[in-house]
């Protein structure tokens, strides 16, 4: 038996090139093709983040190209290296002066958790998410510049689920509803056999 297909009541009301969508996904369309990130690098990381913005990995493909001078022109901190607690109030200052929405990237082990400093390192914050909030975490030491991109890709994702519409059925005094947080994208798990051995030693030796 054939089924005949039923184009939906839309179709061919408009000419060519309309895009239909809500405020809010063009709102959320738009700030995730215009990040536009601060110029400044804490240590050893921002030289991978100045090789992200480079011609090689081009950074600028997905609308984060544009590094400006000054926090009142950026909404997008990528914490690149380091964090002592000398730097944290100068980091938390920058912060506070970027307008809103503002986003964090933190980019490295030191960023993240205090890397190779955690355990003796008196002088380096552990984790910078204690001075500013984060968005994405970006691991390595230091992470490649293909790491930062993943990093910036997974913020474009979370952008696009952003909520700016009143939570459902509460009334006038309902708050904004919750935002809708994107699904991992990998389950950080690693099966042995997928993972060709190179060398002989490291083969897993009998006990």
């Amino acid at each position: 038996m054939e089924q005949h297909y039923t184009p939906p009541w839309i179709e061919g009301r408009f000419e060519e090139g309309i895009v239909l969508a809500s405020l809010e996904q063009m709102l959320n369309w738009a700030r995730q093709g215009s990040l536009w990130p601060m110029t400044f690098g804490l240590a050893c990381c921002a030289i991978e983040m100045m090789a992200t913005g480079a011609s090689r990995y081009d950074l600028d493909r997905f609308g984060a190209g544009a590094f400006r001078p000054s926090p009142r022109q950026a909404d997008l901190m990528i914490v690149a290296g380091t964090v002592t607690y000398k730097m944290a109030s100068r980091v938390r200052r920058l912060y506070d002066q970027m307008p809103e929405p503002k986003y964090v990237i933190a980019m490295g082990a030191c960023t993240l958790g205090g890397g190779p400093y955690f355990q003796y390192g008196y002088h380096v914050v552990k984790g910078v998410d204690l001075v500013v909030p984060v968005d994405v975490y970006v691991p390595g030491c230091p992470p490649r510049p293909e790491a930062l991109l993943e990093g910036l890709m997974r913020l474009q994702e979370k952008i696009q689920g952003h909520r700016i519409a009143r939570a459902p059925g509460q009334g006038t005094s309902a708050g904004k509803a919750e935002d809708q947080l994107p699904l991992p994208q990998r389950t950080g798990v690693l099966q042995l056999s997928e993972a060709p051995l190179v060398f002989h030693h490291q083969k897993v030796k009998p006990q």
